[in-house]
């Protein structure tokens, strides 16, 4: 199997189910911090299930309608805290796409492979922009009030536009999230902001992905490396905090993927099964 272009400690880059319907059984709430968000809220349930997911959920707040969709552990009853995964799609799941678009994506399917006991979340944003960054600020604050979830442990991906969505809610509201994935996408966010909190992030894209192409993640990636530097930190302890996985064309034609196919669409589809990249994400 190929192996990819990984970085951490900041080396220099080289050029080239069954659902659990009743999901708001919630028992212990998540941190005061968030409380306020979820009595403002009011949550309408959905009543379509795809693999043990709830559809479509919803979540009037602050004027706005978030969409959403959830799984809940079949064992969770609130006497302990799960674990929460916040899951953000890409162009094809945004809301107008169609209710549980986002659900073409297997990132949110894979998760409990990882930890059982962890509550999974999938948005429908509306775009990759701002709003829908609050959205997932919103959606994030309003889980940890309404389900007993383990604060320290709360983990967020972005695909493509997702991706570019996490970079703002981690350039705002980094210390809601342990670890996040930014996968086959573009850094938009506040760097200053994620250095400072040290959330630890993981970039995977193709060498040659046709819609980004892989130089914004690498000069976001020395962006990143020279900001911990300037803070003092040592090369391994830069390792921890970032990781920059450029995928050769090669990992693509091992995959399965034909020679000159995008990059793109096969970096969304072969990376929630990599278990590289999805284990660093919930590895502690």
């Amino acid at each position: 199997m190929s192996v990819g272009t990984i970085l951490s400690g900041c080396s220099r880059a080289p050029a080239d189910g069954g659902a659990n319907v009743s999901q708001l059984d919630g028992g212990a709430q998540g941190p005061a911090s968030s409380a306020g968000i979820a009595t403002e809220a009011k949550f309408t349930q959905g009543s379509r299930v795809d693999r043990g997911f709830v559809v479509d959920d919803s979540l009037d707040v602050g004027g706005r309608t978030l969409h959403f969709s959830l799984h809940v552990p079949d064992g969770y009853d609130g006497s302990a805290a799960y674990r929460l995964y916040v899951s953000c799609p890409g162009w094809e799941g945004l809301y107008f796409q169609g209710v549980g678009a986002n659900l073409v994506e297997d990132f949110p399917f894979v998760a409990n492979d990882y930890i059982p006991n962890m509550i999974v979340a999938s948005p429908q944003l509306d775009d990759w922009g701002q709003q829908s960054a609050d959205d997932v600020v919103a959606l994030t604050e309003w889980l940890l009030a309404t389900y007993n979830i383990d604060a320290g442990h709360v983990y967020l991906s972005g695909n493509s536009g997702g991706g570019e969505t996490i970079s703002l809610v981690l350039g705002q509201r980094p210390d809601l999230y342990r670890r996040a994935l930014h996968t086959i996408s573009r850094w938009d966010g506040n760097l200053d902001v994620l250095t400072d909190a040290q959330v630890p992030v993981y970039m995977a894209i193709g060498l040659h992905d046709d819609y980004y192409g892989s130089d914004p993640d690498r000069a976001t990636y020395q962006q990143i490396c020279d900001a911990y530097r300037q803070k003092g930190l040592t090369d391994a302890q830069i390792s921890e905090l970032v990781v920059l996985d450029v995928k050769p064309d090669s990992y693509f034609t091992d995959h399965g993927r034909s020679a000159g196919a995008s990059q793109h669409a096969g970096g969304g589809a072969l990376f929630p099964h990599d278990s590289d990249i999805m284990g660093w994400l919930f590895r502690d």
